[in-house]
């Protein structure tokens, strides 16, 4: 007999200079992931890719005890633009590296080797896991498909992240 899913409680950033919440297919496309998968989305929010506006709503999502999980899609390549990374990586306490290993893995079949300009990210900063993605619907795609679908369901074994960020009995959160 299998347990019932523990939904966690999600936030969206797409991060963008170019497109706008009508045009936003990524952040859309992860919403709907989430949501079919019986998660609960929290807020959904755009910034442009700004290493401080990107910094500033992730550390408030951080500090935000309702939100456990922040994933975010844009600013993860390596134009002049791309700041995601450098806005991230200061605000984590711990980094989950084989996260970007093993989406550049997946991403390789995909699109050969290209995928090496991923600069996807993962982490957990106060208890919230932090999971970066690239600004493409498809390379969503591939990191909910390959990796975030099974990670964040409490139910996956042998171990999952959702298990990182759920109340454990006892204690109140």
């Amino acid at each position: 007999m299998s347990a019932p899913l523990i939904p966690l409680r999600i936030a969206v950033l797409s991060i963008s200079d170019t497109r706008t919440e009508a045009d936003d297919n990524s952040g859309q496309w992860l919403v709907g992931a989430l949501e079919s998968a019986g998660h609960q989305l929290t807020t959904k929010t755009m910034v442009r890719d700004d290493i401080y506006w990107i910094r500033a709503r992730v550390a408030t999502w951080i500090a935000d005890p309702e939100v456990q999980v922040i994933v975010t899609t844009g600013g993860t390549g390596f134009t002049a633009r791309d700041s995601t990374p450098e806005a991230i990586d200061p605000l984590l306490d711990s980094r989950i590296e084989g996260f970007g290993e093993l989406f550049r893995h997946l991403s390789w079949q995909e699109i050969g080797s290209s995928t090496v300009q991923s600069r996807c990210l993962a982490g957990l900063a106060n208890q919230t896991l932090i999971f970066c993605l690239p600004g493409s619907t498809g390379a969503c795609r591939t990191a909910w498909h390959g990796i975030l679908a099974e990670q964040l369901d409490s139910r996956h074994r042998p171990c999952n992240f959702a298990n990182l960020v759920i109340p454990q009995r006892g204690h109140h959160g």
